[in-house]
Order: C-alpha cells, then structure tokens, then sequence
C-alpha cells in the first residue's frame, strides 16, 4: 500500500493546503497505483509526532500494511531531526520507501539514501547533544547540593526543601530505617566485628533490606561505603584527598552540618572505586547522620579488609558460578574433605536462611547428568554439530605442530656450526620431530567418523576443565540442585 502523508499548522494565504499537498503527491504515484491511502493531520505541529493521523500511520507502517510514504516536503512529515531520524530507523526495519516531491528525495535511489544518512548524522548530533545536557544538568544538581535524582539511599526519602533563592529543589529526609542504619555503623566500627555477622543478625531478626531477600555482605557494605550518612567534616574531605578524588566544594565548607555525595563508576568486583581521579564529591542540601569519627572508622576497617578474587573459582568442578540451591536460590560451592566433596549452600553458611541439605546427590553424578544433557542439546541444535561447539583438541593440535615446526627450525639453523657427532644427534632429533609434526598433520586432516553420538561422547571427554565451562556458559543459564535431583534452566 501506498501512504500519503500531508500536515498543515494553519490556513495561511502563502501555505500549500493539505489538499494540494496530496494531489501533487498523488502525481508521484503511479497510474495503476489503486491501493493508496491519505493520512491528513490539519492544526498539528510538526515540532513532535503527537499527531493522530502520523500515528495511524505509524501504526499501520509496524503492521507491515505500507510499502512506501509520500510526503510534499520533509517538514511535513517532521521538524524535528530526532524524530525523523526514529521514524526512519523505523522505515527502515520494514523496508518501507519513502520520497519527499520537494526535496527530490527518494530512498529507492542512491542519492536518496544519502542524504537521508546526512540527516542521521545530525539526528545522531542532536541525541548526543541532549544527553551531554542532561549529564550537565546532573552534575551541576549535585555541585549546588541537591539531590540528583534515582533511588534513595537506605533510609532516606525522597523531599522537598526552598532554597536561599526561594526555588523547590530536591533533597532527602530520613525515615524509620535510618535507626537500622545508625545501628550497622555503630557496630561494624566496633573491633572483631565483621560484615557477615552483622548480616546474619539481621538476617535472624528479619530486618528490613534493601533490594535484596536478605542481609549479606554486599548490601552491608554498600551502606558502609556511601557518605551520604556522615556528618561531613574537614577529617572526610582529607580521607577522599588522600584517594585523589576531586570536589565541588571547598574544604572550609565541611563544617559537618551537611553529608557528602560521591559520584563516579565502581568496580562491581571488588566495592572499591575503581579510579578516584574520575570521582567527585559534592556536599548535599540535608543534614548527615552518622559522626565523622565513627563513619572513618568504618572506611578504614572497610579499606583493609583483604578482597578475595575470584581465583579459584571452579577449583574442583567445571559447573561452578552455574550450580544454586533449588530451595533459597543461593549459590551453591564445592567443598573437599578428606578425598571426598561435599556441595555446601551459601544461604545456609553465609546467611543461616536455609536448612537444605545434600546427602543424596553428589558433584559427580551433577556433572555427569549435565554433560550428557548438554551433549544431547549440542546435537540437536545444528546439523553440522562442529559448528555448535568449540574444537579444542584440533587447536592444541595446531599449538603443538607450531612448537614442533619452530624447534625443527632451529635444530636446522643449528647444523651449520655442529660437529659431526652432534650432528649425528640434531639429525636424529629432527627426524624424531618431523615423524610426530607428520603424525599431527595426518591428524588434522583426517575427516571426524562416526555417529553425533560417538562424536559427543569424545568430545566432552577431551575437553579442559576451562573448555567446558565455555561450553557451558554458551547454553545454560543455572542449574538448580535439589536433594536428590537437579533442574536446568537453558538458554536456548
């Protein structure tokens, strides 16, 4: 179908009417053209798309009933780049032509689709432009003390206060669960007192969390780290200094009347900022509620705590980061003990929030059950099964042909300055090595035999403990583990 597309503001004695905008359209289409339909939006301004008849035809484009758009000129259809530019991303997906009579303009041409990529450079100009605004704006919120915006921290809500200059500007004020939060400070600045067992007492209470089902080390931690509950004071402002972090304010300003707001990417990882340099710290428009002595020294203890790597993550088995509790959903780790392993449930040591129990089903019976699930998708998720997974037998064949090409290389280089006893034994060496670079080559060459089925049983016997979990990652997302048996969740 073929759509026609006119849009008038006003009657003005100089503007083309919508009527004359559609016949001259029309004169574009071709004679025998009977199925075409006229979208006319009369009063509406082109500054945005609240048009009801462009949206119908927007409508009707998403349902694939539009082969191509006709517009007399480009302002008809938009004047705004940005919303030209989202239309035509949209046209696009539906390979929907479109021609405007004025600007000679016709994506079924060469030319025509040009000038409509010139056009989504701007559109692109224009977007970024609006985002490095509102990033403006963002920051210069914080400089002047104000809230920002997003969720409020824990214990806080969202407010409203008049500023010296008479304007309603956002803040925060605290609610009940501040208490919570003064209490956690208090205790983690005590000695011997760690972020777990200040979880696993709230936990045992059922203290109220924040987004999360439970207390843990992260969420304590997080509350810990953020200096929008301190009392911020010239001993805060030296603390970040000394991290190199930048700040909007001076230090004669931390009077310890306000609290302090940081802003800047963290590494996920290890809860520390990840470059200081790239952070800064502005002072807020509401009052702290933590003293600096004590929000100190719950960095400090913070700081020196030792951040465990993730290192021997998967020591004793492939399923690793994929294996989780069926009753609380926590992970689930591997635990030896005198030649023997054990699935221990973070929920239950770390959280003391479940009572599951691993007697019937072991480690080895998961994997086992899970390879052979896996090797049963792998088959039936292609024809060509070598496509479905990696080979890494063949590239360690290859790695070990190149090592034996380079030690040929130089036993040979090595012949022009031997003796005839050592070259009696730099020949043997290289013929012993030319045998088995022949033996990997033939190897290589020889086309994989047999069934998917003998094809799979091999496979995943000759794979590292690394190239599974490759595998692995590729097609399931958990595995969760009951007592005496397992459910998994794929991702295909």
């Amino acid at each position: 179908m073929i759509a026609i597309y006119a849009r008038q503001s006003i009657d003005k004695a100089d503007s083309i009417s919508i009527e004359t905008q559609i016949e001259l359209c029309k004169r574009e289409c071709d004679p025998s053209a009977a199925d075409i339909k006229i979208y006319a939006d009369k009063g509406f301004s082109g500054k945005n798309t609240n048009r009801p008849q462009f949206e119908e035809l927007m409508k009707d484009i998403n349902d694939g009933l539009v082969d191509k758009v006709i517009v007399y000129r480009l302002d008809r259809f938009s004047r705004s780049i940005a919303d030209f530019g989202q239309a035509w991303e949209n046209l696009q997906k539906r390979n929907v032509e479109f021609i405007s009579i004025n600007e000679k303009f016709d994506t079924s041409t060469p030319m025509g689709r040009a000038m409509l990529h010139i056009i989504m450079v701007f559109a692109q100009l224009e977007r970024e432009t609006i985002a490095e605004r509102v990033k403006d704006n963002y920051y210069s919120r914080i400089k002047q003390g104000n809230w920002p915006g997003g969720p409020a921290p824990f214990g806080f809500d969202h407010a409203h206060i008049i500023n010296e200059n008479g304007r309603k500007v956002p803040t925060l004020k605290t609610n009940k669960n501040i208490e919570l939060v003064k209490r956690i400070f208090y205790k983690y600045a005590e000695n011997n007192v760690s972020l777990g067992m200040i979880a696993r007492s709230l936990n045992e209470e059922k203290a109220p969390c924040i987004k999360r089902k439970v207390w843990d080390n992260v969420a304590i931690s997080r509350i810990l780290r953020n200096p929008v509950y301190v009392k911020a004071t010239a001993d805060v402002y030296n603390y970040y200094k000394d991290k190199g972090v930048s700040f909007s304010n001076f230090i004669d300003q931390y009077t310890g009347e306000t609290s302090a707001h940081i802003v800047g990417k963290r590494s996920a990882s290890d809860r520390r900022y990840s470059d200081p340099g790239n952070h800064v710290v502005s002072l807020t428009n509401f009052p702290g509620v933590i003293p600096a002595d004590i929000w100190l020294k719950c960095q400090y203890k913070l700081d020196n705590n030792r951040q465990i790597k993730n290192t021997g993550k998967g020591k004793y088995t492939w399923l690793s980061g994929y294996i989780k509790c069926g009753k609380c959903g926590y992970a689930l780790s591997v635990r030896k003990y005198k030649n023997r392993f054990y699935l221990n449930c973070s929920g239950r040591t770390n959280l003391h929030i479940c009572d599951a129990g691993f007697c019937k089903i072991g480690i080895e019976q998961i994997e086992e059950a899970v390879q052979k699930e896996l090797a049963n998708v792998i088959a039936e998720c292609s024809a060509d099964i070598n496509k479905c997974i990696p080979k890494p037998s063949e590239n360690r064949q290859k790695i070990e042909l190149l090592k034996i090409e380079q030690k040929i290389e130089k036993l040979i280089a090595s012949l022009a300055e031997a003796s005839e006893v050592s070259m009696a034994y730099i020949n043997k060496e290289v013929e012993k090595l030319d045998m088995k670079r022949k033996e990997l080559l033939k190897s290589l060459d020889s086309p994989r035999h047999g069934s998917h089925k003998e094809y799979r049983d091999v496979i995943f016997h000759q794979l590292s403990f690394e190239e599974k979990k490759l595998v692995l990652s590729q097609f399931i997302d958990k595995i969760l583990v009951y007592d005496d048996w397992i459910e998994i969740e794929w991702k295909v």
